[in-house]
């Protein structure tokens, strides 16, 4: 029945500082995506994603990686990670205390010409550069395969270009595969098809789901993952984010709505509420406008009574 194989526990891994940030429109300074970053830490989230190693030509909103890197806060049992598209991001990853990298590509043609200016063959191979050198150097690799539920150029995705991808990713050497659905076209069907075909070929630790919450399905998407095994969930702080190639895109599901949920389900994620309200409050301040996420704006009734 619905609700009963519900996971004890899940691991929510926090995209604002890259995901989020990398779409606005100004340039936020190095000291408030550090204040944000430790804003999310002392919540409880123990998997962030603090920035990317990309080419400042194309993502200017993240020049800074090397010195957010450098001056990320000790906490303990945490985890950063940052973004390496290419060998010169590994490089720039390697001469800092980065333990784990991600790298990204989209299960649509298109979109991966507009995301990386690469084919996804191409990018594969530039992958060799990658994620190879990066195991042998002692760091964990996490990848990203998007637009799996549906382009914004091609429409409908065939789901098994999106699962050779991974396979071959997984061969890489990639830990983990984050299932992206890029522009929130999924329904809880689709997703729970989608699940089920990467599924039969990965095991439940080897999947992540990576859900954006366009048009207000992402939750539901999230509880589909939830009943079939998934442990592993994106989200962004007050749903901070989006993508710039993909036209109406909204950001990731805000993880206050996550954790909520959760919470109220009974599903353990080591995250407090309160203290991630007050990270939301801190991101909303950092970027200076509103942000999406329901819980954000309505606030945190407690669930103790």
């Amino acid at each position: 029945m619905l609700f009963d194989a519900l996971p004890d526990s899940v691991s929510i891994y926090e995209v604002s500082p890259r995901d989020g940030l990398q779409n606005e429109a100004v340039t936020v300074p190095t000291t408030r995506k550090l204040r944000l970053i430790e804003a999310l830490a002392q919540a409880g989230l123990t998997r962030i994603e603090a920035t990317s190693f990309v080419s400042p030509k194309w993502v200017p909103q993240l020049a800074d990686a090397d010195e957010v890197a450098g001056l990320l806060p000790r906490v303990p049992d945490v985890t950063f990670s940052a973004l390496c598209p290419n060998a010169k991001g590994l490089e720039r990853a390697l001469t800092t205390k980065i333990p784990e990298i991600a790298v990204f590509i989209s299960a649509s043609e298109t979109h991966n010409r507009k995301n990386v200016n690469n084919t996804v063959e191409g990018t594969l191979e530039a992958f060799g550069e990658v994620i190879s050198p990066a195991v042998k150097a002692g760091l964990r690799v996490r990848g990203y395969v998007s637009t799996l539920w549906g382009c914004p150029y091609e429409g409908d995705i065939d789901p098994r270009a999106g699962l050779r991808i991974a396979r071959q990713l997984v061969e890489m050497g990639c830990y983990q595969i984050s299932l992206g659905d890029t522009i929130g076209v999924g329904t809880p069907k689709q997703t729970r098809d989608i699940l089920r075909l990467f599924m039969s070929e990965f095991s439940i630790p080897q999947l992540a789901m990576h859900m954006h919450d366009t048009r207000g399905t992402a939750l539901a998407n999230v509880v589909v993952g939830l009943e079939l095994g998934i442990r592993t969930f994106d989200a962004s702080v007050g749903g901070l984010g989006g993508c710039p190639y993909a036209p109406g895109a909204a950001g990731n599901v805000a993880t206050e709505d996550l954790v909520f949920m959760l919470d109220g389900m009974g599903v353990k994620t080591g995250v407090d509420l309160e203290k991630l309200w007050t990270a939301g409050q801190v991101a909303k301040a950092v970027v200076g406008r509103d942000l999406p996420g329901k819980v954000h704006k309505a606030g945190v009734r407690s669930l103790r009574h």
